[in-house]
């Protein structure tokens, strides 16, 4: 077999189903290969960073790895941005990336740039297949890093003079990542810590989602009483009534929760990844830490580290939960949570306000959908507005992007939602400019048959920046622009589009919307500036 179809035949042993790509010189034996496959389907994307993109959300909610493809040059670059976002957010994904043959590489040449240099600050592993037998080897160990903590994503460069080379080697065995657990000491310093201390308060991130340790979460902060905070990435780990969930933190600005984390005498870490929010924005007063996760944890003024769970983070709790727990029953003073409700609109946007606002569409979104719904925020203003108010029936059914925070990945993110949860309802929400970053994806969304809703929430101006700017300077400059019409932009792509600028307006089309049986749906919002 030729080196493309050994290849192949490695990422089947792997249970690929999708790949997302764009063609190009150096990958044509590649995509022939594909076209032989039977068990995956090489999806043909507009954009590179969209590939990269649905490779990110599908590998966060299917639990398996995303592939992406792009050629070498131009389409590699334009892959980072997607890559690097995956390895910020630990989205397990693999891109294959052509390159010019290696008899080109010690010279300028036409498209050449040396893609193994470039990705490696953007991924969590970038090599190249220097020889071909070693096809089968890479590829495994490139699966196996993206999957293992903390997930990540990983290049893997194929240079063009290897493609067509013939070849014996068939793929390695897929085996189960090794699951480690903290020993009995650590457990118990851990218990004489948490007994020491009287206001224990816990922070939650997404490695507990990614490690499916949400329902032993839930039964370890009830044996505690004490309070609980999560980060963008981990909203839904706890139900939105649940009386200790104290929702979100982790804001530039208006962070209601912090007031609780300063009258705490303990913060327990459980998942959460510094790229969300640095310690010194949430522990100024270095409070004694201690830290659960998957890895070792970051060295850290504002993280003074007591003691470490390091391990499974559900295996790791529920050997807590098994050992003797003390009962903690201690709340935040001054009604914080409430509070923490009111200022993030949590129950109904505030009242009294004539205007439309992204509240009044999330709030409709809340109360018109199930547990099972998706939904992809992209990366904006209202991504703020989302964190805040946004309360997801269960977890890992809100995605945010929130380690590099890229505009953009809603539209192909939606894509690799509903090909990772093809039964459930998915619905993105963008604003302008996010929205026309990507939105050439819906024609790859139209022609794969896909159903979804596209919320475009159309203020004509980059509306965070325009907030900071006046902030800083009284004035803003450079952050507004027009914009096209976007049910006609929609019609042009032979979906429907429909325009709301009041709350009746949006609940009556969204109700259309919502059975979108094998059609995408854009709700076109216009806000007051």
């Amino acid at each position: 077999m030729k080196v493309t179809d050994v290849l192949v035949h490695c990422l089947e042993n792997e249970e690929v189903e999708y790949v997302f790509g764009i063609v190009g010189t150096e990958v044509l034996d590649l995509v022939d290969s594909l076209s032989k496959s039977t068990q995956i389907q090489y999806i043909n994307v507009r954009h590179e960073q969209g590939a990269a993109f649905m490779a990110d959300v599908y590998g966060r909610l299917s639990n398996k790895v995303g592939v992406c493809l792009s050629t070498l040059g131009p389409g590699a670059a334009n892959l980072i941005t997607g890559m690097a976002s995956a390895w910020l957010d630990h989205s397990p994904v693999v891109a294959i990336i052509g390159q010019a043959g290696v008899e080109r590489h010690h010279k300028e040449s036409h498209q050449y740039l040396d893609l193994v240099t470039m990705f490696e600050p953007a991924t969590k592993w970038s090599t190249q297949i220097n020889e071909s037998q070693t096809v089968p080897a890479k590829v495994r160990k490139a699966f196996k890093m993206a999957k293992m903590e903390k997930p990540g994503s990983v290049a893997i460069t194929l240079p063009e003079n290897f493609s067509s080379q013939m070849i014996g080697g068939s793929p390695l065995p897929v085996t189960s990542l090794p699951v480690c657990v903290p020993a009995q000491e650590s457990i118990e310093a851990a218990g004489t810590l948490i007994k020491k201390h009287l206001k224990p308060f816990v922070i939650v991130g997404n490695g507990v989602i990614r490690q499916e340790a949400v329902p032993d979460l839930l039964t370890f902060v009830e044996t505690l009483q004490c309070p609980v905070t999560h980060s963008f990435m981990a909203k839904g780990v706890l139900p939105k009534e649940h009386p200790l969930n104290y929702y979100t933190f982790g804001f530039k600005e208006n962070d209601e929760v912090l007031p609780g984390l300063k009258e705490a005498d303990l913060l327990i870490v459980i998942g959460f990844d510094f790229v969300e929010k640095l310690p010194i924005d949430w522990n100024v007063k270095k409070l004694p830490i201690l830290h659960i996760d998957s890895l070792p944890s970051e060295i850290n003024d504002y993280y003074p580290v007591e003691v470490e769970l390091v391990g499974n983070i559900r295996n790791t709790l529920q050997l807590l939960n098994q050992s003797i727990l003390p009962m903690k029953s201690w709340l935040p003073s001054g009604g914080l949570k409430d509070q923490i409700k009111t200022a993030y609109q949590i129950d109904q946007p505030v009242s009294g306000t004539l205007s439309f606002t992204i509240e009044h569409v999330l709030h409709c979104v809340n109360s018109h959908t199930t547990e099972d719904t998706v939904v992809i925020s992209d990366v904006g203003a209202h991504k703020v507005s989302i964190a805040r108010t946004y309360q997801p029936k269960k977890p890992n059914r809100l995605v945010i992007s929130n380690g590099l925070a890229s505009m953009g990945i809603a539209i192909p993110g939606a894509i690799g939602a509903k090909l990772a949860c093809p039964d459930d309802l998915v619905i993105c929400i963008t604003g302008d400019g996010g929205a026309l970053m990507n939105f050439a994806e819906i024609e790859t969304a139209k022609r794969l048959g896909l159903s979804f809703i596209i919320i475009v929430l159309n203020d004509s101006m980059l509306k965070l920046e325009v907030q900071q700017m006046d902030k800083k300077f009284g004035e803003n400059y450079g952050v507004t622009f027009q914009n096209p019409n976007f049910v006609q932009l929609a019609a042009s792509f032979g979906i429907k589009g429909m325009r709301a600028s009041t709350l009746d307006e949006f609940e009556n089309i969204f109700n259309e919307a919502m059975p979108s049986d094998g059609e995408i749906f854009l709700i076109e919002v216009t806000l007051e500036n």
